[in-house]
């Protein structure tokens, strides 16, 4: 049986009215309590490592081989796993509805109200002019709530995400884009044993990716990765891979070493570690301009695509043909107008799309062929080379300075990190984790260190591991961000609430010692007696707020006492406790 050793003889630490809300938060781990406390976004990672279930991945058929493949294709096969076993879920009902103002007040004292609404979308923030012209509110599906409500973005566990498939609409697993990018951090170390310390985990108000310090670099997108040569092939999934790195203010990074937050003074991320990221990253996001880039990048800019036309020797002759044309052959094709395999694709295209003269207004693409040979290193931040392009886009329809703009921004993009300078260095002990660890080796090792590293401590209630945690977090998430259930069963009577909830599944998600939240138990319709109780603990709380409601654990009996009712469903997570909810 796959459990998580109990270290802790005695009971644990209670923990401290100040940090109640910061470690009830890494229970629910919303987007924005993930943004307000930036150490839950590596504790998840914690979790998501010390959880059975990526361990269980290792001996699956499909990674059988793996050790005997270099790093980057241990990625690319742990890349299609991902694709094959989850779907990306961005349903803002999944989590159900809070207020602003209850947000807002959750976190006064942490950060200032105009801070987060300039940062969080659900408050109001637009990000740059692409999200501005984009209507993001209405992008995400937030247009359909008034100014007060809005809808909780929480991250899952690896167990949630694969629970997914349990729910009505969903073959596989699933999950948002923090979900999926934690999951990628934990795997590429348990599955690809890829260093820790080459993991550079990158937040945006609006998104989560990752850097991975691996040959030229690569950024996991969601389910996919991207190389740095898929960056710039100007195709759809590399421009969506682009838009927050493109548009956005890096609010934090999470690495093994440390954070770093572009609000908060303090750092603990190691200057080294970071100085590396900042390079390799900066370096991934630029790229040198010769043909094939332009190629690219009239893919990206298809409007420009009428600017241009491409010329064919064939029979003895040669022959044109519009740019638009050829680009929309390679939707069929598996040959790129871009590369060395265009003569392929042009060899695919019918002979009567061709003209045998060429085509007036238009730009030869075989010219620059000539021009990149004798300029090999381009740059466009000096006049004379710009000068020079100039002269080579004469295209009437299209301003050529312009146009030369928009292939700078196309070929580098800066990003917008968290400034370490002038930050205050908080010494944390490094969570150091090497790949011949096996899953009880690693847990010994955060373990021993969870009392003096944040990080390491909020991982293990991440984990959801009440026999070495306190339970006060877990209770304070259940009880009052829960909203799911409640609202599900609002036109039940409250014996066809507790006749549903006996006639659930009896399954938890999670492992021996680690608990559902209600929300989980509802949405997934399956839980463990225990957890099963604490759901009904939260949909009675909502409707009778002064009863008294009390928890009874013990001798694998969870036994619930409410409103002058009593409830008891077995539970098998081993786990004894009494407590008033």
């Amino acid at each position: 049986m796959n459990t998580i050793n109990n270290h802790t003889s005695q009971k644990p630490p209670v923990v401290a009215s100040e940090l109640l809300e910061k470690y009830s938060s890494a229970i629910t781990l919303s987007d924005m309590e993930i943004f307000i406390y930036p150490d839950l976004l590596y504790s998840l990672v914690l979790a998501n490592i010390m959880s059975p279930v990526v361990w269980q991945w290792r001996d699956d058929p499909w990674f059988a081989k793996i050790d005997t493949m270099n790093p980057y294709r241990r990625i690319v096969r742990l890349k299609q796993f991902i694709m094959d076993h989850y779907d990306f879920n961005l349903d803002l009902d999944t989590w159900g509805l809070t207020h602003k103002d209850t947000e807002l007040d959750r976190f006064k004292d942490v950060m200032d109200p105009e801070i987060i609404a300039e940062s969080n979308a659900l408050f109001g923030y637009t990000g740059d002019r692409y999200y501005f012209d984009m209507n993001i509110r209405k992008h995400f599906g937030l247009d359909k709530y008034d100014s007060d409500m809005i809808p909780y973005w929480k991250t899952e566990t690896v167990e949630a995400m694969d629970a997914f498939c349990y729910r009505d609409g969903y073959r596989n697993g699933a999950g948002e884009c923090v979900s999926l990018s934690t999951l990628y951090a934990a795997a590429l170390f348990v599955v690809c044993k890829i260093p820790l310390e080459d993991i550079f985990l990158m937040a945006t108000p609006l998104h989560s990716q990752n850097f991975v310090d691996v040959k030229e670099g690569l950024v996991t997108n969601n389910r996919r990765i991207v190389t740095k040569n898929m960056w710039f092939n100007g195709t759809e999934l590399s421009a969506r891979a682009q838009r927050a790195l493109r548009n956005e203010q890096v609010t934090m990074v999470a690495h093994c070493s440390g954070n770093i937050h572009v609000v908060y003074p303090d750092v603990s991320i190691d200057p080294e570690a970071y100085q590396r990221f900042s390079d390799k990253l900066v370096t991934y996001l630029k790229v040198d301009l010769n043909q094939e880039i332009l190629c690219n990048f009239l893919r990206e800019h298809s409007s420009l695509q009428k600017c241009f036309q491409i010329s064919q020797m064939r029979h003895g002759k040669k022959r044109w043909i519009a740019a638009e044309k050829v680009y929309s052959y390679e939707h069929g094709s598996s040959f790129k107008a871009s590369d060395n395999t265009r003569e392929k694709l042009l060899d695919e295209i019918d002979s009567y799309d061709y003209s045998p003269e060429p085509l007036e207004g238009r730009i030869d693409l075989e010219r620059f062929e000539a021009f990149f040979k004798k300029h090999p290193k381009v740059n466009l931040d000096k006049q004379k080379m710009r000068s020079a392009l100039v002269a080579e886009f004469n295209c009437p329809q299209q301003n050529a300075c312009e146009l030369i703009d928009k292939l700078r921004e196309f070929v580098e993009i800066s990003p917008r990190l968290p400034e370490y300078e002038e930050k205050s260095v908080v010494d944390v002990p490094p969570i150091v984790l090497t790949q011949e660890m096996d899953r009880h080796q690693v847990i010994d090792a955060l373990t021993a260190i969870r009392q003096q590293n944040p990080v390491v401590d909020l991982g293990f209630y991440a984990l959801r591991d009440l026999r070495s945690c306190d339970w006060g977090p877990f209770v304070k998430a259940a009880m009052e961000r829960n909203p799911v259930a409640v609202v599900a069963t609002e036109n039940l009577s409250d014996d066809a609430v507790i006749e549903q909830l006996s006639a659930m599944e009896n399954a938890s998600i999670y492992s021996e010692g680690r608990l559902a939240q209600p929300d989980e138990v509802w949405n997934f319709q399956r839980g463990d007696g225990l957890e099963r109780a604490f759901c009904l603990a939260d949909i009675w709380r909502a409707r009778y707020a002064d009863d008294e409601i009390v928890l009874d654990v013990q001798s694998g009996i969870a036994r619930l006492s409410f409103g002058g009712r009593q409830v008891e469903w077995s539970t098998a997570k081993g786990l004894e406790h009494h407590l008033l909810l």
